[in-house]
């Protein structure tokens, strides 16, 4: 291994064992990091301390004309980055290179919804089945609680309080939080209780052979669910993410509620939202109101 990639080796040791980051964000830096020590072995380069601004910018943009989204390269400039500030604590190198570079404006898309409507018809799904017992149960508990895909396919029974109504979920960074869970998830997630009879440490959901369900399995079975249900947008498991913030804040407009709610470290993550509650004010506004501009068909 040459000495870039031992760096890169100890720095993701790191994030693995200090920062205690999810398998999948670890794979997903060292898939960064090896395309930035490929590019770095290319120009000639043996220690990190000798790449420059510039380098830097070229791989940014060979990169875009290969066809890389700008949003990609974000992701990209930010495992660099991450790993450039760990050098400089750990003395390897005396500046940061990525300091100034940047990659193409990022378009930001606002997330697809499901209206209410919409959501009720997805969730409230017959229970006839014993799995279709547990897909009630984890699609309310989905949206009643905006869970990410990884936090609901990690739950444990233990995680769950059915008498306070209360959800425990290790979320991004290996951060706990708690969250409430409604009354229809609760309903269901007793029926799939009562069904089981679980042990306190088994996973909530469980695939083939008892195993934790997995994530293309939960991809699948949602799939199956929306076309069954008459909801015909492509349905995915963050789209019920999406639906919980736009609805609650929709109701509530306490943006930090539903920042702690989604378990995001930055409000300006959960600020989007507030983009989609505007546009649905705007719809209002155009469809009422006897001034509105109306566009021409």
């Amino acid at each position: 291994m040459s000495g870039l990639g031992a760096d890169i080796a100890r720095y993701l040791d790191y994030l693995r064992v200090e920062k205690r980051y999810a398998s999948g964000t670890v794979v997903n830096y060292a898939r960064e990091l090896a395309l930035l020590e490929t590019y770095a072995q290319s120009l000639g380069l043996v220690h990190w301390r000798e790449l420059r601004a510039e380098p830097l910018r070229s791989l940014v943009a060979r990169e875009h004309r290969r066809g890389r989204e700008p949003g990609s390269l974000h992701h990209l400039l930010s495992a660099c980055r991450s790993f450039f500030r760990w050098l400089l604590r750990e003395g390897v190198i005396a500046q940061d290179p990525a300091l100034d570079v940047r990659a193409p404006k990022l378009r930001r898309k606002l997330p697809q919804v499901l209206d209410v409507d919409e959501t009720a018809a997805l969730v409230e799904i017959p229970t006839d089945t014993p799995d279709a017992v547990q897909d009630r149960a984890m699609l309310e508990l989905f949206y009643s609680s905006g869970l990410r895909l990884s936090e609901l396919t990690g739950l444990v029974w233990r995680d769950i309080d059915l008498a306070q109504a209360l959800v425990r979920v290790l979320g991004k960074g290996s951060k706990t939080r708690v969250v409430p869970i409604g009354s229809k998830a609760i309903e269901a997630l007793h029926a799939l209780h009562e069904q089981v009879r679980p042990e306190a440490d088994s996973h909530i959901f469980r695939g083939r052979g008892g195993r934790p369900i997995s994530p293309t399995s939960v991809r699948k079975r949602l799939k199956g669910w929306a076309q069954s249900q008459g909801v015909w947008k492509r349905v995915y498991p963050h789209l019920l993410r999406h639906s919980f913030a736009s609805h609650l804040l929709e109701s509530s407009g306490d943006l930090r509620a539903v920042q702690e709610l989604l378990g995001h470290a930055d409000i300006s993550t959960t600020q989007i939202y507030t983009h989609l509650d505007f546009q649905h004010l705007a719809r209002v506004y155009d469809a009422a109101h006897p001034r509105a501009r109306r566009r021409k068909e």
